[in-house]
Formats: structure tokens, sequence, C-alpha cells
């Protein structure tokens, strides 16, 4: 977590990008990461455990090398 802006992710070249802002109002609403509880790009009716594309990328990679 960046101590200076409070984000989880930061600009850090190993994480990526941040991601996105919520959307404007009027919008789904969006389900938030079961991580780092930024939004995702799944609406909120998604069942089951739901992560942002940074948290989700980080899953993959760490699935990817334990094998």
């Amino acid at each position: 977590m960046d101590e200076r802006t409070g984000d989880v992710h930061g600009d850090d070249p190993y994480c990526g990008p941040a991601a996105p802002a919520r959307p404007a109002a009027g919008g789904p609403p969006f389900a938030e990461c079961v991580l780092c509880r930024e939004p995702t790009e799944y609406p909120e009716s998604v069942r089951g455990a739901t992560l942002c594309p940074v948290c989700e990328w980080q899953e993959a990679q760490r699935t990817a090398c334990s094998g």
C-alpha cells in the first residue's frame, strides 16, 4: 500500500496500474474485489469471489508459479 496516497496497488511496475475508479452514477453497481476492495469489472449480482484486474493477474501468476 502506498503510504502517501493510501492506494493499494500504486504504480509499482510489478503490480501494474491502479484499478479504474468507480463508474459515474447511473451505471450498474460493480462488485468489490475480495482482496483489496477496489471495483471489479463484474456487476454486484455476480456470485462467487470477484477480483479486480490487478488482483486477478497476481492470482494467476501465483497459480502458474506454484505448480
